[in-house]
């Protein structure tokens, strides 16, 4: 009873890890969020917003400051509603980025002393992943582009940007499309015992390798009918004409609610000077 129940448990995670659980985490994160207090923000105050967080911890050492940095950006990740995935990757990463110093450091004869700079290295990479989070989270391909090209950012450098994000579920498709073809003309090994379950993992590796070529392919023919379309609508003179670039940019406005955000940041932010300077 208790080896069919651990079979069940572990058939129904591998189940939640699939193809299409990633692409519909991926979709969530990038085009889920509309209704958020981020989404609604205007995207140049985002991304001052994340040019502060994203920059200013790693020049400040102080303890206080990059903890009051992390709750903040911390609550902002709340309200963008993140997907499950990406916090769990972000967990992930800073474990492996700082976490695992602190216990090779006391496996090698350190003590307390290491808590603290090792606590402030954790501090500033989690609080500009969670600033990189909040923001990407929140905003969508077009907003992210046409906050870009408000600050001179080349258009086609901004295109480029927002492009990326709309052909990654693409990308998720196409390979979640080319394992199942392997696996319909495939001859996959036994996996019941464990010498079995190895040889199958290698074999799963092998599939993936052998669908990268495919993958690539396929996605150069998207992406040659995708340019073809955009010099069809005259996407190079559109890129070069002011007329067209403030029609783009004229959906850009500041709002109260925007403002309110910044000074809400920056008063928390100067509260944490203060009593980092007092105490």
């Amino acid at each position: 009873m208790a080896t069919k129940m651990k079979k069940k448990l572990s058939e129904n995670i591998l189940d939640k890890f699939s193809i299409d659980f990633l692409r519909n985490q991926v979709l969530k994160n990038a085009y889920g969020n509309d209704d958020t207090v981020i989404a609604r923000l205007d995207p140049r105050i985002l991304l001052v917003w994340y040019l502060f967080f994203g920059l200013v911890p790693w020049f400040v050492n102080n303890l206080w400051f990059l903890m009051a940095c992390f709750l903040l950006v911390l609550v902002t990740t709340v309200l963008a509603r993140v997907a499950g995935l990406v916090l769990l990757l972000f967990a992930v990463g800073v474990f492996t980025q700082t976490g695992y110093l602190l216990v090779v450091s006391f496996l090698f004869g350190g003590d307390d002393s290491t808590v603290v700079p090792l606590l402030i290295l954790t501090l500033k990479v989690a609080t500009c992943s969670l600033a990189s989070v909040t923001v990407f989270s929140g905003l969508d391909p077009d907003r992210l582009s046409n906050g870009l090209m408000w600050y001179g950012c080349p258009e086609r450098l901004s295109f480029s940007i927002s492009y990326a994000y709309r052909i990654l579920p693409m990308l998720m498709e196409e390979f979640q499309n080319i394992l199942l073809s392997f696996r319909m003309r495939g001859n996959p090994p036994a996996h019941e015992r464990f010498w079995g379950k190895v040889k199958y993992l290698f074999y799963q590796v092998k599939v993936v390798m052998h669908a990268f070529y495919p993958l690539m392919l396929n996605t150069a023919k998207r992406s040659r009918t995708t340019v073809e379309a955009l010099e069809i609508k005259g996407y190079r003179y559109a890129a070069v004409n002011k007329a067209v670039k403030k029609m783009k940019l004229a959906t850009l406005k500041v709002t109260y609610n925007d403002l309110l955000f910044l000074a809400i940041s920056f008063l928390w932010i100067a509260v944490s000077i203060l009593l980092s300077t007092l105490f």
